[in-house]
């Protein structure tokens, strides 16, 4: 029944049955499995890239956990915490105009971030996780903010950069894509974003005690996958007023942002992490990695 439920309610195919038993439920039931070693809240770090269903992901974990085990959980996504857009613009004009649009290191509220880790690894209540709202590419109003009201076993911690490691000197020197040649020449937005990854990120990925990767197969399939995110976007925010939702050129431009540290994802994470996801181009979950990911 749950997982009917589950594939209802996330408008999935029916044939997403398969991969939850043969993927999702053991990698929850692994989760519990290291949970229980343990006296103190259990930190689970999920990175993909952009579209690669991590959301999906978490929300059959977190719901499976509670309703099979238990278990008390939160479900967290690094994108709530980005920085509104006048904090932004701010580092727009202070560093540099890139840092305008949001996603790489940088553009998010470290300071709460750490806050919210902090509350959670001590069993504290009574406060609230940040939420975004992508449609108006602010933070939703604090009242709509996620409650932490008892005391949390297990923290499901998702990001497109989360457990991604800083560059060297050398790999910075070169840019990557169109956006990179024609607006951070000089290498001082890539520079400023591989500091922030190194200093306020890094540090954090220690309190995870338990990693996993969701492997796509090149940067090259991003973009689609990013485009059918926004357009599921759209669909839930017909009238919005102030909308932020971006069209496909825009959507091309937006995912350039991201490929310098979505490509040292693939080639850096999933080798360290506790379970590798190897997904084809359809999102489908393999047993074995396509070899084109490191040439991408």
């Amino acid at each position: 029944m749950m997982l009917s439920t589950f594939i209802e309610e996330h408008k999935l195919p029916a044939e997403f049955k398969r991969t939850i038993e043969q993927y999702y439920i053991p990698l929850a039931e692994k989760i519990v499995s290291q949970f229980t070693k343990t006296s103190k809240a259990f930190f689970v770090g999920i990175n993909g890239c952009q579209g690669s269903g991590k959301s999906t992901l978490t929300d059959f974990i977190s719901s499976y956990l509670i309703e099979k085990h238990q278990l008390n959980v939160a479900v967290m996504s690094l994108d709530d915490f980005y920085l509104p857009s006048e904090k932004r613009n701010q580092l727009s004009r202070d560093i540099h105009p890139l840092l305008s649009t949001r996603g790489v290191p940088g553009t998010h509220n470290i300071t709460a971030l750490k806050s919210v880790l902090s509350q959670l690894e001590n069993h504290k209540t009574g406060f609230t996780i940040p939420r975004f709202n992508k449609a108006t590419d602010e933070p939703f109003p604090e009242e709509q903010w996620t409650l932490i009201d008892k005391p949390v076993d297990i923290i499901l911690l998702e990001g497109w950069c989360w457990g991604v490691p800083s560059q060297t000197e050398e790999q910075l020197q070169a840019p990557v894509n169109e956006l990179e040649l024609q607006y951070d020449a000089n290498g001082v937005w890539r520079h400023y974003v591989n500091e922030q990854l190194k200093n306020n990120y890094e540090p954090l990925y220690k309190k995870m005690d338990f990693w996993l990767a969701l492997q796509s197969p090149s940067f090259d399939c991003v973009y689609q996958w990013r485009l059918e995110q926004e357009q599921k976007l759209q669909a839930r925010n017909i009238g919005i007023a102030n909308s932020k939702i971006m069209s496909p050129a825009e959507i091309l431009n937006f995912t350039q942002h991201f490929q310098r540290l979505s490509v040292q994802g693939c080639n850096t994470i999933s080798h360290d992490a506790d379970v590798i996801f190897y997904l084809d181009y359809n999102r489908k979950i393999s047993d074995t990695p396509l070899p084109s990911v490191a040439e991408k």
